[in-house]
């Protein structure tokens, strides 16, 4: 597995992005007509996503650039998309993480000194494939030290847990006190669980215990380690008490927050599992959706709820880029620590998506173009 932290971030600033990281002149290199995509045409299993080699290519429009994809990453908003979970327009190119060099600028993107052969990652609806139409105000420069790979894993779970351990919790935790974070063992909470510690919480990290050894080095003050559920992506959240452990780790108090990306197995857990006044944090279904629940459920600690997605919390440029400078930062220090695990070929899409989906994953997944 390769180690982020192993890779120096040292000339560049994203928030430099427009003037250091891009030259100021303009090239248009060969796209063609048709492309290879993994595409879903009806929602269903992993083998609803299908491999086409002539898929039509994204014409380039105003503002955008066409970046031609080496990595795309994989991640369960992905596998919701491909359900019907949330429901998209059908047919539809998988995947919203990417990574390559880009192949087509328009006026407007030359104009900010973005040239083809730019080395980019982005999160944008259609990375699973060899092209890509991307908003320039989304596009982040890889700086020249950090391996292609591994900047195309820091874009969606890298963002995700930056909000999730900074601002979906509506400041409703404060340094010193009591983070709960679910599945640290792999994905988006492995990253969470790193930043929470920088941020200064308590935390208390649930995992397998096939996964256990490996969630050591993340730095959680309390490490609850779980029977496995075979062919899942998640723990057996019933094979301990884990209410009762916490309430023992915080010596009655509760957790500030509980960031949970588990879902229907965990929603009981999370809730009992609050201080007064905290907020349970609910942004996954890696169990399945979170059941209904009636809002009076919340009076006895006078808790809040939120199940926030990244859109809303990189609503802008200014915010996407204070989010990537922070990371980036941190990978720079050494604070981070989080590993790319596995890379499918495109031909093997529905691989990708049922290696996740099993819970085999201690890192990040990513497709090779």
């Amino acid at each position: 597995m390769l180690s982020i932290a192993t890779h120096r971030f040292a000339k560049h600033s994203i928030s430099a992005a427009p003037r250091a990281a891009f030259a100021s002149f303009r090239f248009m290199s060969s796209v063609p007509s048709t492309m290879r995509a993994a595409v879903v045409r009806e929602t269903g299993d992993a083998h609803a996503l299908k491999l086409e080699t002539d898929f039509p290519t994204p014409e380039l429009k105003p503002g955008q650039v066409i970046v031609k994809n080496k990595y795309a990453g994989i991640n369960f908003i992905d596998t919701y998309h491909r359900k019907g979970l949330y429901a998209r327009d059908l047919p539809f190119v998988g995947g919203q993480e990417g990574g390559g060099e880009v192949a087509a600028v328009s006026d407007e993107a030359a104009a900010e000194g973005i040239k083809v052969g730019d080395r980019v990652a982005y999160s944008v609806f259609g990375s699973y494939a060899e092209y890509t139409a991307v908003p320039s105000a989304k596009l982040l420069p890889i700086p020249d030290e950090v391996e292609l790979d591994v900047a195309t894993s820091c874009v969606v779970q890298g963002l995700t847990a930056h909000y999730l351990v900074t601002s979906a919790h509506a400041d409703l935790i404060k340094e010193g006190e009591w983070c709960l974070i679910h599945g640290v063992g792999g994905g988006t909470c492995q990253w969470a669980a790193q930043m929470a510690k920088i941020r200064g919480y308590k935390v208390i990290g649930t995992c397998s215990k096939g996964k256990e050894e490996g969630c050591k080095d993340l730095g959680c003050d309390e490490l609850i380690a779980l029977d496995e559920t075979p062919g899942t992506a998640y723990e057996d959240y019933e094979s301990m008490d884990i209410v009762e452990r916490v309430m023992e780790v915080t010596d009655g108090k509760g957790c500030k927050a509980v960031i949970d990306g588990i879902g229907k197995s965990t929603v009981d857990i999370s809730i009992n599992s609050l201080a007064h006044r905290g907020i349970f944090v609910s942004f996954g279904n890696a169990s399945g959706a979170v059941p209904a629940f009636p809002v009076l459920r919340l009076i006895g600690k006078s808790a809040y709820v939120t199940r926030p997605k990244l859109l809303d919390y990189t609503t802008n440029r200014e915010e996407l880029v204070w989010r990537a400078d922070e990371i980036f930062g941190w990978l720079k220090e050494g604070k981070l620590n989080v590993s790319v695990d596995t890379c499918f070929p495109l031909e093997q899409a529905a691989e990708g998506h049922m290696y996740l989906e099993a819970g085999k994953s201690k890192g990040k997944v990513l497709y090779e173009i």
